[in-house]
């Protein structure tokens, strides 16, 4: 498997990375990742803030969704997305 060189913000030893409108978390060594679009923004207190968020639970393998939903708020999104993650790691071992 090919690796990425460079440094990343680090969740609960596992890489988190955002691009754009995306956000990534997990070990692609593992057979699930957790991936969150943005898919709106609102501003709150002057700041521009995600508002809807799809939460997808994606298979390392082949890309494939295998649950899938959405959430308002990035921080709802993510526990949620964890809570997913999670379950489909412990369900793959």
């Amino acid at each position: 498997m090919n690796t990425v060189d460079g440094k990343y913000l680090m969740l609960r030893g596992k890489p988190l990375v955002r691009e754009k409108q995306q956000i990534c978390y997990g070990d692609m060594n593992d057979k699930y990742v957790l991936v969150l679009g943005i898919m709106s923004t609102k501003v709150y207190k002057g700041k521009e803030v995600p508002d809807q968020v799809l939460i997808q639970i994606q298979s390392t393998s082949d890309g494939k969704v295998v649950k899938v939903g959405s959430k308002n708020g990035l921080y709802e999104a993510f526990e949620y997305g964890l809570i997913w993650l999670e379950s489909e790691l412990k369900a793959a071992k």
